[in-house]
């Protein structure tokens, strides 16, 4: 380039011509000095274009520009060689940028063919986000999970770019109305759930009412049922609100607690005065038991009545000692039975104290019978009358049996 002469010329009347492989043509007009300078003029406006390619060459290969804005610039420049005002080397030039116009023809190419992909999967990946964000909003039923991934579905949506304008506004609407859509659901899950929780408070607070009615009670058996069904029903019933929940629940609990508390102390109480019976009971049957029945049947009867109106009053025992206590008395009885029927057939029947026993109650009957009958209380006189018909059978068969 250095070599003007080469590449153009100045004529005498200083017009400045280039050389090309298609002729000379004028580039413009040199009248202020040697030709030379004119050339050097007209060379340096060259060197600029050159440079300006060196520039777009150098950031077409490096990447830094878009390949699409640098293949408009070299066609650009390849285009203005023809009526450039410069003079040099325009045949290489040109060569050089047409070898630049297929390079970036390509890349821009490429870079098409990138963005067509990154469209495409960014326009895949919202719309795998919506997708998403439809089945939340259409099934889920975690509302804080479910809440929580929309958020975070819009994060991500903020970060994908490329997708054209329609699409994305599409795209957008479907999930806005998922977002609305889930927001609406959960809204009428939650008032739906507050409405049941303050049913359930209700029903609960009923539950918690009878159970205190209940916590005096001394219905034993019949209150403790009662407060295992309403346990059962309290299992059975849906929560109310948490703070609710928790009040009646240490109410209730309160109530069960104070009612099978005392039920503990009484029947701890019970159980130490019926082994204090049971003690009383052994001990009478012990004595009961040492009677000597046959030496004096009499004395042992009367003993044995005495003994069974103590056994009356002493009162319960443990459950699983009463059989024996009963079999072991009834064997005294027996005992004191046979001697005294023993004793008896022994006896005159006119000096059978029984019968003479007996005679009296009827004596006393007919009695009873005569004052009922002088009254006119009909309905004393027939108790009177069933009375004496019974006594005077007991007395005809125990004559004939002496």
């Amino acid at each position: 380039m250095s070599d003007w002469t080469s590449f153009g010329r100045v004529d005498a009347d200083g017009t400045v011509y280039v050389k090309t492989s298609e002729g000379e043509r004028a580039v413009g007009s040199w009248q202020a000095g040697a030709p030379e300078e004119g050339l050097a003029h007209f060379a340096r406006r060259f060197a600029d274009l050159v440079t300006e390619v060196d520039l777009t060459e150098a950031r077409l290969q490096s990447g830094a520009a878009d390949a699409t804005h640098s293949l408009t610039t070299i066609r650009r420049l390849r285009g203005s060689l023809a009526e450039a005002h410069v003079v040099g080397d325009l045949d290489a030039l040109a060569e050089r940028l047409d070898k630049l116009t297929a390079l970036a023809e390509e890349k821009a190419a490429q870079a098409k063919v990138a963005r067509d992909a990154a469209r495409a999967e960014a326009l895949a990946r919202k719309t795998a986000l919506v997708e998403e964000a439809e089945k939340l909003a259409a099934e889920s039923t975690g509302w804080k999970t479910a809440g929580d991934r929309l958020k975070e579905i819009l994060d991500e949506w903020k970060t994908i770019r490329g997708v054209d304008k329609k699409a994305d506004g599409e795209l957008w609407k479907r999930f806005a109305a998922a977002r609305d859509g889930f927001t609406r659901r959960r809204g009428a899950h939650f008032a739906t759930l507050d409405s049941q929780r303050k049913q359930a408070q209700t029903a609960k607070s009923e539950l918690v009412a009878e159970a205190e009615s209940l916590a005096e009670s001394t219905d034993w058996a019949a209150t403790a049922n009662r407060l295992k069904e309403l346990m059962t029903q309290w299992k059975a019933a849906p929560r109310a609100s948490k703070e609710a929940e928790q009040k009646l629940w240490e109410r209730f609990r309160a109530a069960q607690d104070a009612f099978f508390t005392r039920r503990s102390e009484v029947f701890s109480a019970r159980d130490a005065e019926q082994r204090a019976n049971l003690e009383r009971k052994q001990a009478l049957l012990t004595e009961l038991e040492a009677i000597d029945v046959d030496t004096d049947p009499r004395t042992a009867q009367a003993k044995l009545r005495e003994a069974q109106g103590q056994w009356h009053d002493i009162g319960r025992v443990p459950r699983e000692s009463q059989a024996g206590l009963d079999r072991r008395l009834r064997a005294v009885e027996e005992r004191v039975r046979e001697a005294m029927d023993s004793a008896w057939r022994r006896t005159e029947p006119s000096a059978n104290p029984l019968l003479t026993q007996m005679r009296e109650q009827v004596a006393e009957a007919e009695q009873r019978l005569a004052r009922a009958r002088a009254a006119g209380d009909a309905k004393r006189i027939r108790e009177a009358e069933k009375a004496l018909a019974g006594k005077r059978q007991f007395l005809e068969l125990a004559e004939k049996a002496g």
